[in-house]
């Protein structure tokens, strides 16, 4: 399993620097993890979008599904679209709501959106807490604390795990989600301080604790938001997850 981090901005996008976006691998099969602003930039730089065999949103805030909009007019207009040998919808999954946030989204007004549910582009599907088989993996969605319905996603492929934490402050869920993991995928927003909202991130100083409670073999950090201090970040963590690492745009990470 090959983890591709597109982009790992947390809130907004920051200088040449895209939001929250990764590709996880396997077996040929291409999954994507949030589509945030700037993040089909990055994939267009790496790879054809088209390889895309299916996409997982966490939660519905921009910085994690806004190239959504992007992704639909290059897979509805693209001149050279290589059918039928990819189906033409893709499945994409996410909170319950998904297919209305997309299209709101993507259609300027009410009139367009009469003509358009994005259901001729994309295939979509309510994350479940149950396991789900998507391609050659394993997922299971696990409900966070945030100010939107989100989910954390544990993602199995061969006797190997890769849990992602989403958006989300300190919860009960996070212990079983990130539990015995090989690698842990962790949010950290922000320094720890106690004027910060419950409800809404993790600290450096909290991601490196849930690593340590939960097991995890290796944890890395991201969605650092661009006015924050990356390395303050990852000292916090280290004091519970000495080997704590932060993520970079375009890193490779196997698992």
């Amino acid at each position: 399993m090959r983890l591709t981090i597109l982009g790992c901005c947390g809130s907004i996008p920051g200088p040449n620097a895209a939001a929250s976006g990764y590709l996880i691998e396997a077996d040929g099969f291409v999954l994507g993890l949030e589509l945030g602003n700037g993040t089909l930039a990055r994939l267009q730089a790496l790879r054809d979008p088209f390889d895309l065999d299916t996409l997982i949103l966490s939660h519905l805030h921009p910085d994690h599904c806004a190239d959504v909009s992007a992704l639909t007019v290059m897979r509805r207009y693209h001149p050279a679209l290589p059918y039928p040998e990819r189906p033409r919808r893709l499945p994409v999954y996410g909170p319950s709501d998904v297919h209305e946030r997309l299209a709101y989204a993507y259609a300027a007004n009410e009139e367009e959106r009469a003509t358009t549910d994005l259901s001729d582009v994309y295939d979509f599907h309510a994350l479940r807490t149950e396991p789900m088989e998507i391609g050659p993996f394993e997922v299971i969605a696990v409900p966070v604390d945030h100010p939107t319905p989100a989910f954390g996603l544990r993602i199995s492929y061969e006797g190997k795990t890769l849990a992602y934490t989403g958006d989300t402050g300190v919860c009960d869920t996070l212990t079983d989600l990130a539990g015995g993991v090989d690698v842990l995928l962790s949010e950290a927003s922000w320094t720890d301080s106690p004027d910060r909202p419950v409800g809404v991130h993790l600290s450096g100083k909290e991601a490196g604790e849930l690593g340590r409670k939960a097991g995890v073999g290796r944890l890395l950090l991201t969605h650092v938001a661009p006015w924050t201090d990356r390395g303050a970040v990852l000292a916090e963590a280290a004091v519970a997850f000495p080997a704590a690492e932060l993520v970079e745009q375009g890193a490779v990470y196997d698992v």
